[in-house]
C-alpha cells in the first residue's frame, strides 16, 4: 500500500514528481493564495457545486428554441432549427444534438432557467464574464463570487501545517485561475490538466521549487514559499493517485470537456473537503458556421454532462452535487450575414442534479421583429448565485453579493 508523504521529509524521501498545478496564472497572486487555509471539515452529506464554463457566448434561441414563433424563422432564416427538435414544453424545444440532457430533462434532474441577464448588458467577451465571474453589476470588482463565499465560509486555519496538506476549497481544470475563485484571503486553490497524466517533466522552475523544498533553515518569505510548495506537491500527488485509481461506473466520451468532469467526479468520490469545482468548454463564439459548431459543442456539453451525472448516481453522490452552467451572453435574435450570430444579451442556463426542481423556470424570452433590436432579459444571475448560496451551499447570499435578490426555486 503506497502512502502519501505527510511532512516535507517523506515527500523528498518519496520522490514524488511535480506535474501540473496552477493556484493562478502569474506568480505574485499565486504566491498571494498560498496553502494556508482549509475548509470546513468533511461531513458525508455535505453540498458541493460544479461549474461549467460555456465560454464565448451560448446561442440561447438555437439551445432552447421556440419552434412556433414565426419570429424566430424570420429573424434565422438560415439558422432556424426546424427538425430533430427535442419539445419542453407546446412551444419550446431543445436543439436536436441536447438528447442526453433532454433525458434529464425528462426524468426531472434538469432545470432550464430562461432568458438569464443583467441590467445594461455589455457585449465585450472579457467585460460581461468579468460581471457573471464577480456577480457585479456596472461596477468592476477585484474578487469572484465563489472566492467572497471563500472568505465568507471557509475557515482559516494557521495550524494546517503540522503534518498535512490542506484539501483545496476550490478546485478548477485549466491552468489559469477562474476569475469567480479571486478572493481577499487566501485559500488553498488546486488547478489540473483536462487530460492526460500529470506531467512528470522537470523545467527550470520545477527544479527551482525542489531545491526549495531540499533546503533547511529557511526563513521569512522563503519559508513561507517553501510551505507553500511542499503542500502543494503533496495535494498534487494526492490529486494523481485519486485520478489515476478512479473507476467510473458510466462511460465518459473522449472530449476535454468530458474528462475534465471524470476528473471532478473521481475527487468527489474521494470525499475531498472541496466544495466547488470549476471547469470550462470554449468555441461559443459562434460568429460564422454556427450550424454545424453550435451542434458540435452541445454535442459535448450534453453527453458530458449527462455521463457525469449517471456516474455520480452510480457512486450515490448525486444527492450531494449540484452542477450549474454559464455563459458570458448569449446571441443576437437575427442571424449575420456569416451564416453565425452575434454577441447578443439574455440566454438559457441549465442545473442539473438529484435534488432540483426540474423543468423549465423563468419567463420565455420576447422575440423581436426588427433584427436590430435584442432580447431583454426577465431573470437576473445574480439571483441564480443567490438561489445557490442561500439554498444549496448554506451561506449568506447577502454578505457576498452585497444585496438581496429573488431567489429562482431550482432548489
Amino acid at each position: 500500500m503506497n502512502t502519501l508523504p505527510l511532512t516535507r521529509r517523506e515527500f523528498i524521501r518519496g520522490g514524488a514528481g511535480l506535474g501540473f498545478l496552477a493556484f493562478s496564472g502569474v506568480a505574485p497572486a499565486f504566491l498571494a493564495r498560498s496553502a494556508m487555509a482549509q475548509t470546513p471539515a468533511p461531513e458525508r452529506d455535505r453540498s458541493i457545486l460544479v461549474i461549467i464554463q460555456l465560454a464565448g457566448g451560448n446561442d440561447g434561441l438555437n439551445t432552447v428554441i421556440p419552434f412556433t414563433d414565426d419570429r424566430y424563422h424570420k429573424l434565422r432564416p438560415t439558422l432556424a432549427l426546424r427538425e430533430g427538435l427535442l419539445p419542453i414544453s407546446d412551444d419550446l424545444a431543445l436543439h436536436p444534438a441536447c438528447r442526453p440532457l433532454h433525458e434529464l430533462f425528462d426524468e426531472g434532474q434538469l432545470s432550464i432557467v430562461q432568458n438569464v441577464g443583467y441590467p445594461n448588458p455589455n457585449r465585450s467577451h472579457f467585460r460581461s464574464t468579468e460581471i457573471w465571474e464577480t456577480g457585479s453589476d456596472s461596477e468592476s470588482q477585484r474578487e469572484g463570487w465563489l472566492g467572497r463565499y471563500f472568505d465568507n465560509s471557509c475557515a482559516g486555519r494557521p495550524d494546517a501545517a503540522k503534518g498535512k496538506a490542506p484539501d483545496p476549497c476550490g478546485i478548477h481544470v485549466g491552468d489559469m485561475i477562474p476569475h469567480s475563485y479571486l478572493s481577499a484571503k487566501s485559500h488553498a486553490l488546486f488547478g489540473m490538466k483536462p487530460l492526460g497524466r500529470f506531467d512528470p517533466s522537470r523545467d527550470p522552475a520545477d527544479l527551482a521549487y525542489e531545491k526549495l523544498l531540499q533546503a533547511d533553515h529557511i526563513e521569512g518569505n522563503a519559508s513561507y514559499l517553501q510551505h507553500t510548495m511542499m503542500n502543494t506537491l503533496v495535494t498534487e500527488r494526492r490529486v494523481e493517485q485519486i485520478i489515476s485509481k478512479y473507476k467510473a461506473k458510466t462511460p465518459y466520451p473522449g472530449t476535454r470537456l468530458a474528462q475534465s468532469l471524470k476528473r471532478v467526479a473521481a475527487l468527489i468520490h474521494a470525499d475531498l473537503e472541496t466544495r466547488v469545482y470549476f471547469v470550462s468548454q470554449g468555441g461559443y463564439d459562434t460568429h460564422a458556421n454556427q450550424l454545424v459548431n453550435h451542434a458540435r459543442l452541445l454535442t459535448e456539453l450534453s453527453g458530458a454532462m449527462r455521463a457525469f451525472q449517471k456516474d455520480l448516481t452510480a457512486h450515490q453522490k448525486d444527492d450531494q452535487v449540484l452542477t450549474l452552467t454559464f455563459s458570458e451572453f448569449g446571441r443576437r435574435p437575427a442571424e449575420n450575414g456569416s451564416a453565425g450570430t452575434d454577441h447578443g444579451t439574455a440566454a438559457p442556463l441549465f442545473v442539473m442534479g438529484s435534488k432540483v426542481n426540474g423543468g423549465l423556470l423563468g419567463q420565455a424570452p420576447e422575440l423581436v421583429s426588427d433584427p436590430k433590436n435584442d432580447l431583454q432579459y426577465s431573470t437576473d444571475f445574480r439571483g441564480i448565485y443567490s438561489s445557490v448560496l442561500d439554498k444549496w451551499l448554506e451561506a449568506d447570499s447577502s454578505k457576498i453579493l452585497g444585496q438581496s435578490f429573488d431567489h429562482v426555486p431550482f432548489i
